[in-house]
């Protein structure tokens, strides 16, 4: 059984942009936690993992091996070790600060969490607005909270795990192709029925790659080939922070794969893992 774990996947409204399973994958195996999420309503890494945690279960109690799979590493560190318990922040604290500019948070931020501040990109407003919410609506840091994670499942599986990190030059020019290839499957009017949802913008799902760059083509701001070289632009971009992530971020031990594996290496080097408790 095979678990998404891919934070754009889950939406119903991305199928081609997320590259969904196709439906003669569906029919080859069983898959779980893709495309059951509307637009419209935002998941977050904790729902997703309460999912996750439901599915993985349910495979285990018949008898069957959930395999996760997919690029999101905040999903899966929030599955594996857990959460950090930070309350819910007050609504009011919330839209004060996500109704300020960003400059004028990170100043405030400077003053209440200087680590936070100095460690965070002045244009990262999502991250600068979260960690500015959590000390003003509870009095202690984001990083403090962060350290008392709970609901891990970590020690409670066999956990076998591999890293798909292949020679960049390779990886990007997939990039390319698959966006190519993602407009000649419908991609456009895929974005054009997001857009006459007049959904908030910033929701995950009008963010997700691809929906702001055809988005603009949609719109007049930019021809169809402009549109393209931003999307296979904003494709590398993101393939390269999760590469990044995956070779640095997962325990050292965790097996890392230089070489594309086709389906029969896959399922060889699935067979010689040891487990990792």
């Amino acid at each position: 059984m095979i678990v998404n774990a891919d934070s754009a996947q889950i939406y119903r409204d991305l199928r081609v942009l997320s590259a969904a399973p196709t439906d003669e994958e569906l029919r080859v195996a069983t898959h779980r936690l893709y495309g059951i999420r509307d637009g419209a309503l935002p998941c977050s890494a904790a729902e997703w993992a309460a999912m996750a945690k439901q599915e993985i279960a349910d495979a285990h109690s018949r008898g069957r091996t959930p395999i996760l799979v997919g690029g999101t590493g905040l999903y899966l560190r929030t599955l594996l070790d857990g959460i950090a318990p930070v309350p819910a922040i007050d609504s009011e604290v919330r839209a004060r600060v996500r109704q300020s500019p960003v400059d004028e948070n990170r100043r405030k931020l400077a003053t209440l969490d200087p680590d936070a501040a100095a460690r965070l990109k002045p244009t990262d407003t999502t991250r600068i607005n979260r960690a500015l919410e959590v000390i003003l609506a509870t009095g202690r840091t984001l990083a403090e909270w962060q350290r008392e994670r709970e609901g891990g499942i970590t020690d409670e599986i066999e956990l076998r795990p591999l890293l798909l990190l292949p020679a960049r030059k390779w990886l990007y020019a997939r990039c390319n192709e698959r966006f190519a290839h993602m407009i000649d499957e419908g991609a456009v009017s895929e974005v054009e029925a997001l857009l006459a949802r007049k959904l908030n913008p910033n929701l995950p799902v009008m963010r997700a790659i691809g929906v702001p760059e055809l988005s603009a083509y949609l719109v007049g701001e930019s021809s169809l080939d402009q549109a393209v070289v931003a999307g296979r632009q904003a494709t590398r971009r993101y393939a390269k922070r999760q590469y990044t992530w995956f070779a640095h971020q997962p325990p050292a031990d965790w097996p890392r794969f230089q070489e594309p594996l086709d389906v029969e290496r896959l399922g060889d080097a699935l067979a010689q893992l040891e487990p990792n408790r």
